[in-house]
């Protein structure tokens, strides 16, 4: 079987198994969050933290919540590895040294995973497991409840009440995260990755030296990273090495585990504000964006230029044989379109066109189909802006799902669509114009500016992928790339929770002949077309300057 044949048959057994998942994930999802029921286990952790679930939030009572959850994940995530050296299971690493802690604790807690150190290397037993894994199931809570604020602020009217954060965190974690992360994690162990808690084993010589390797609860981080779309690993090599994703099938379930939810909560969406075809239209356009992807990347891939191309059939450097050219463009694509990170290739190796089509999937703001909640949210502020384009084509106030899109809505918009660029550009500006960031560059000219452009893209869109080439484990870049995940998480979500609070507010505006139908193909084209010439073109400067530049050249 050919490679490129092989890659197609990889994709259409992914989209079979989307497909077939996508609208009971999706009605369960929608079931959850619109339950008044309360499991036994959920009321005991009421209790605990003392929350009454039963409360109604207004957007500043719901934000004062996530603000609140996420600045005691970070301190305690910073603690736990500052304390390392006194905890069991720590496999005599050293406690991690404060600009990093501060890296790794904002980057779990803001759902990036950016990772500037050796995992195996670096933490033990205690911190990945308690720290960085209990990370990656609340981070993917707080953007799911985020997500679903919004869409109660669309489906509710004159209350202004977004329901109530830390029901929606439980459920979101106990009934949706934890469940899907054990079938997950049972599929990975039955397929060879490993689960354990053993020590530090040394397994022989190589190139001259002692090589060693620990074991650990791999398995369940790399179940929930996927699904969660968080993307650290519990090795540096991540989801190329064999203990996280031991074969092809491994690879390509993964890729599933980063899409479903993303992907099903379009169905939730539908269902919540009572039209599934809306959902349908969100969906549409997030695969017709992902498909586009897709393309791109293995067609830049596959490109045989040049005779050691020609002879490997495809741009093997820097992948791995076990999953080829086609599984993995199709598992890059898949995390950068995502706020997921994980990867299974070295994306510095990619073709430079290649490695722009990566770089243009986070600066689409990760919203085809995103991460867990935060693509969700992410493509519903694109639709607001989409119909507010469409308004000043014909004359007409804007609406969508029955609500107006006046001032105040589309200046919350605005300031969502302008933060991410505005942190990525202008932290790449500072990085090279100051006098040692550079240093940290691998290489020169149009590939080096794609790494420290690369880094702050991935980072200020929460992604956590990285383009490898870049030492990033300075001060200069710990700190900057912690404020880059904490501002590029935080900030757009104060303004989807204020347009959530607003919608919700507002009185529902009759349908009429003059309303555009939202449901309908014509407007997940113009969303398409909103996305790529809104969010895309605000970064071709610094795209012609990095990957097209490398890739024209």
């Amino acid at each position: 079987m050919g490679s490129v044949l092989a890659g197609v048959l990889q994709l259409l057994a992914l989209i079979g198994a989307l497909a077939l998942v996508h609208a009971p994930a999706g009605g369960y999802m929608a079931e959850v969050y619109s339950s008044r029921r309360h499991l036994r286990v959920e009321r005991w952790t009421y209790r605990a933290i003392g929350a009454d679930p039963d409360t109604e939030m207004r957007w500043p009572a719901y934000l004062r919540g996530v603000l609140a959850f996420s600045v005691a994940g970070v301190l305690f995530l910073y603690l736990l590895q500052r304390l390392q050296g006194m905890l069991p299971g720590s496999l005599g690493f050293s406690p991690v040294n404060p600009a990093q802690s501060f890296n790794t604790a904002v980057s779990f807690v803001t759902n990036t995973n950016w990772q500037s150190y050796y995992g195996e290397q670096t933490m033990g037993h205690v911190v990945q497991t308690a720290g960085l894994a209990v990370q990656n199931f609340v981070s993917a809570a707080v953007g799911m409840a985020v997500a679903v604020a919004l869409v109660r602020g669309f489906a509710r009217s004159r209350s202004g009440e977004l329901g109530n954060f830390w029901a929606d965190l439980v459920r979101g974690t106990l009934r949706i995260l934890l469940p899907g992360a054990v079938i997950g994690a049972l599929v990975l162990v039955a397929c060879g990755a490993i689960q354990n808690f053993s020590g530090i084993h040394e397994v022989g010589q190589f190139m001259g030296g002692n090589q060693q390797w620990n074991g650990g609860a791999v398995a369940s981080q790399e179940a929930i990273k996927e699904l969660g779309t968080n993307g650290g690993g519990y090795f540096n090599a991540n989801s190329a090495h064999p203990f996280e994703n031991p074969t092809p099938f491994t690879n390509l379930f993964e890729i599933f585990l980063i899409l479903v939810i993303p992907f099903s909560l379009t169905r939730t969406f539908g269902l919540m504000v009572g039209s599934v075809r809306q959902g349908y239209a969100i969906l549409a356009a997030m695969a017709a964006i992902w498909l586009g992807f897709t393309a791109l990347m293995t067609a830049a891939e596959f490109s045989h230029h040049g005779p050691a191309l020609q002879a490997a059939g495809g741009a093997l450097e820097g992948k791995e044989v076990r999953f080829g050219v086609g599984g993995s463009a199709l598992f890059a694509v898949s995390t950068t379109l995502t706020s997921t990170g994980a990867v299974d290739s070295f994306h510095s190796s990619y073709t430079g066109l290649g490695g722009g089509v990566a770089m243009l999937g986070m600066m689409l703001g990760e919203i085809a189909p995103g991460g867990t909640g935060s693509g969700l949210y992410g493509m519903l502020i694109m639709a607001v802006i989409a119909v507010f384009l469409a308004g000043l084509m014909v004359g007409r106030t804007p609406e969508y799902l029955g609500k107006k899109i006046g001032a105040r809505e589309m200046k919350l918009a605005a300031c969502y669509i302008l933060v991410t660029p505005a942190l990525v550009l202008v932290l790449t500006a500072a990085s090279l114009a100051l006098p040692t960031p550079p240093h940290s560059m691998l290489n020169p000219g149009a590939h080096g500016f794609s790494e420290v452009l690369y880094a702050f893209t991935s980072a200020a869109n929460n992604n956590g992928s990285a383009f490898a080439g870049l030492n990033a484990n300075t001060d200069w870049f710990n700190t900057t790339t912690g404020l880059a995940m904490l501002l590029g998480r935080f900030l757009p979500m104060v303004f989807v929770l204020a347009l959530a609070g607003s919608l919700a507010a507002q009185r529902p505006v009759p349908e009429s002949a003059g309303t555009l139908r939202t449901g309908k193909p014509l407007f997940a084209g113009l969303l398409v077309g909103a996305i790529l010439i809104v969010t895309g073109l605000t970064y071709f400067p610094a795209l012609a300057l990095g990957p097209l530049a490398e890739g024209l050249s």
